[in-house]
């Protein structure tokens, strides 16, 4: 049986998470696999073709420790690699440049096996401050078999390679639940600022969502706080939000904090009446749940996709957060609405050239058993 390896960011982000979800469930005669920590099997117990090998279990870690002593680092991961018959890299913010940006990309390119086919999936490009960031990537990216972004800006700046292509963010293909039972409760998603580099903005963030959580509360309506990534520090931005509501408004709010759980995260969603999407994917998944939806962008990709989808509604950046008004945003709820059937549509383009190569891979397989049956 043919196996792809899976490269993902996995720190138990709901929008990550949902990648691997997405991928897994279009394609369940085929087994993946990816390296992470033990926790992702129960994160996706349910998915039987994906086999997770526990990044941080005592034997893994050992055989890592030992081949680094012999100057072979990261053995299992090249191990997996060697064992594979392809690579999908599938996420969206994969390509910020950081501050070590070339020790991190010599170490992928170390691991990386240019003979096997590798996919790249979802991802939008940047932000990036120098053009060697850029030049270096596009020299790589045309080794890539494959290779298809989810936003227009990221598409036009490599468009240039045969092997790049566009289409929605692949999180427009989640199936929403066929009973949605709309509830009286408002929806926020937060963000810690400063782990998306907005430090300065963490006080008046904090400040902001609890005048707006307490005007939609003053209008009838209950408040469900959702985090979506305790490593980036949601968890904790939620408790700054709550601990400055007055004692009174308190108990008509909920906290959902995502770590394994991704259905009770997207039940919330689809339960709700409005969403306040701080989070790329609360954006997106509100639209899909067909809800109105208030963006807070705290990057552009969110203004790229909002006017990729032809999004015409009210929004505001961290640029414009200290002019928002709670009720601003409150009254969204009656004019930020959305059809993105057609994008739902469109997303599948993402996995057209990786059906190619599953197909006649399984041709090979029949073949291959076949000829010696």
């Amino acid at each position: 049986m043919k196996k792809i390896l899976i490269y993902a960011y996995t720190e138990f982000n709901l929008g990550d998470d949902l990648f691997i979800k997405v991928l897994c469930e279009r394609y369940p005669d085929t087994p993946f696999a990816i390296l992470a920590p033990g926790k992702y099997k129960l994160s996706f117990k349910d998915l039987k073709n994906l086999r997770v090998y526990a990044s941080d279990s005592i034997w893994i870690r050992g055989i890592n420790f030992l081949f680094k002593k012999i100057k072979q680092p990261d053995f299992m991961q090249r191990f997996l690699v060697k064992h594979s018959d392809g690579i999908v890299h599938i996420g969206g913010s994969i390509f910020m440049q950081g501050e070590y940006w070339k020790e991190y990309f010599h170490k992928a390119e170390s691991i990386r096996n240019p003979s096997k086919p590798y996919f790249l999936l979802g991802a939008n490009f940047g932000p990036f401050t120098d053009n060697e960031y850029y030049q270096t990537h596009k020299e790589l990216f045309a080794q890539y078999t494959d290779i298809c972004f989810r936003e227009k800006y990221s598409y036009q700046l490599f468009e240039d390679l045969r092997n790049v292509r566009l289409a929605p963010d692949i999180i427009f293909q989640l199936t929403p639940p066929k009973e949605q039972a709309k509830e009286n409760y408002v929806a926020i998603s937060v963000i810690k600022p400063s782990s998306k580099g907005l430090g300065s903005y963490d006080l008046l963030y904090y400040e902001k969502m609890k005048d707006v959580a307490m005007y939609c509360i003053q209008q009838g309506f209950e408040v469900h706080f959702l985090s979506f990534c305790e490593h980036e520090g949601d968890h904790e931005a939620i408790e700054h939000i709550v601990n400055r509501l007055p004692q009174e408004f308190v108990g008509r709010t909920r906290t959902h904090l995502f770590t394994t759980n991704m259905e009770e995260i997207l039940s919330v969603l689809a339960g709700s009446s409005f969403v306040v999407a701080s989070r790329f994917h609360a954006m997106i998944l509100g639209w899909v749940y067909e809800k109105p939806v208030f963006p807070i962008a705290y990057s552009n990709k969110m203004v790229n996709v909002m006017q990729d989808a032809g999004f015409t509604g009210l929004y505001t950046d961290f640029k414009g957060l200290e002019d928002l008004q709670p009720e601003q945003v409150f009254n969204s709820f009656h004019t930020n609405g959305i059809d993105v059937s057609k994008q739902v549509i469109e997303a599948e383009r993402h996995f057209e050239k990786l059906d190619s190569y599953l197909s006649l891979l399984g041709r090979r397989t029949y073949e291959s058993q076949t000829e010696y049956s």
